[in-house]
């Protein structure tokens, strides 16, 4: 049951012992030129990969691992509409229509990823359904007008308010006092999805290479990226790497993010009866609470459960005994039921929580995308598609995100986790406050 965390080619995930899609490519060994080289092998990468070479241009996308092998393939896999937290904090530097721009693309992110396993017919577990769980009145105040905001908004897909009772249709646990209904969101299966679209985006053309970071950038009118065993030159970089990125290759970027350790255990295949008792409709959920519970069925009826967002840069020395306790507490009837998997990973987080997308000031043909802050799932996607748009000439939408101030984490890399710990600390005491 104890496995490793981090082992390449991937971590010992659920996932990746369920992985469909194993094609494997070279390392890059060559001098080669394209238009745009973009670095990061995962969801933001892989989807800018599609999207721009769609546009007709050539891209050489550099893994430093293997495709999807950080937060893109060993995420909760829970595809939930929205873009950012509390978007209308941005309306000073944005305006009312960055805001309502940003709302909009948080539903059209949720369609992209619908759209790419449509066109490719990537097989990722696919399955909309989605509940917000309330624990106390606070949040079902927050969860109504999260509802009244939507609806008004026009938004396509069916949402409905659920009372204690209401809830106990689609989910087994006594532990919430309601929850809001969505059924334009929902879950897959992280790591099938990242590497299909590979598959997708290496028949559109785009060279990919594994086993290849990049070590250095040298900027200018056509950037050069070097790896330990080639060179990229190109008119465009698409910086990719988020929580992995780190300070040494490009640092104005590398402290804006700070990595947050999340984590997830997978039980054995419930029984039909168990499933009926626990997930009846097939839907995924999450908590409100800031250090939240998510969980949703795998397609193989194993229970997917996760949380434990850490801040303070050390794995948990055993992320079964941290979790279980959390899973028994929500299902108290799956008590002794067995853990066949368990694993972690990093997710970027940013001060706001809203993903920073821009360019470098001082090489504006660098591109970068980072900082999901755990709802990577659909914001890579709408990320790649505004990068693709920007290196294509309509800058519109990708200006409203460039538009936003993201803070730098004050110390370097060694005093960010403590600090964001210590903030983190503070908003689970106003949490139990309310």
């Amino acid at each position: 049951m104890g496995m490793p965390l981090t082992q390449l080619p991937h971590t010992q995930s659920y996932y990746a012992a369920t992985a469909k899609y194993l094609q494997r490519y070279p390392e890059l060994t060559e001098s080669i030129d394209v238009d745009v080289c973009i670095v990061g092998g995962g969801l933001s990468g892989v989807n800018s990969a599609i999207e721009l070479a769609q546009r007709g241009y050539s891209v050489a996308l550099l893994e430093a691992n293997k495709i999807g092998w950080g937060a893109s393939g060993r995420n909760g896999g829970e595809l939930i509409r929205g873009i950012g937290h509390g978007i209308e904090q941005f309306t000073n530097q944005i305006g009312r229509e960055g805001v309502d721009a940003i709302n909009q693309m948080g539903v059209e992110a949720v369609q992209i990823v619908k759209d790419r396993v449509g066109e490719f017919n990537i097989d990722c577990d696919l399955v909309m359904g989605y509940c917000d769980l309330a624990l106390k009145p606070s949040h079902m105040k927050e969860l109504q007008d999260d509802f009244d905001s939507l609806a008004d908004s026009g938004y396509p897909h069916e949402i409905r308010m659920l009372d204690k009772a209401g809830l106990a249709e689609v989910i087994g646990s006594e532990r919430y006092i309601g929850g809001m209904l969505d059924m334009g969101s929902g879950h897959l299966h992280p790591l099938n999805l990242v590497a299909g679209e590979a598959v997708a985006a290496a028949g559109l053309g785009v060279q990919l290479f594994e086993d290849s970071p990049a070590v250095e950038i040298q900027k200018g009118t056509k950037p050069l990226i070097k790896t330990p065993k080639g060179q990229v030159t190109c008119s465009y970089v698409l910086l990719a790497g988020n929580a992995y990125i780190g300070n040494k290759l490009e640092p104005y970027i590398g402290g804006k993010v700070l990595p947050a350790g999340s984590y997830i255990i997978a039980t054995e295949p419930l029984t039909d009866e168990q499933v009926t008792r626990t997930i009846p409709k097939n839907m995924s959920f999450a908590d409100l609470s800031i250090a939240l519970d998510y969980y949703h069925l795998s397609g193989d009826n194993r229970l997917l459960f996760g949380g434990l967002c850490t801040y303070s840069g050390k794995d948990p020395r055993d992320i079964t005994a941290a979790l279980l306790p959390n899973l028994e507490r929500v299902f108290p009837q799956l008590k002794g039921v067995n853990i066949d998997f368990e694993w972690g990973g990093m997710i970027g987080i940013g001060a706001n929580r809203l993903p920073q997308i821009g360019t470098l000031p001082d090489a504006p043909n660098i591109f970068f995308a980072q900082a999901y802050s755990g709802h990577g799932l659909n914001a890579t996607h709408m990320a790649g598609r505004v990068v693709a748009e920007a290196i294509s000439g309509t800058a519109e939408r990708f200006d409203v995100f460039a538009k936003v101030k993201h803070m730098t984490f004050p110390g370097g890399p060694l005093l960010r986790s403590p600090l964001l710990a210590i903030g983190m600390t503070y908003y689970k005491i106003l949490e139990a406050l309310k």
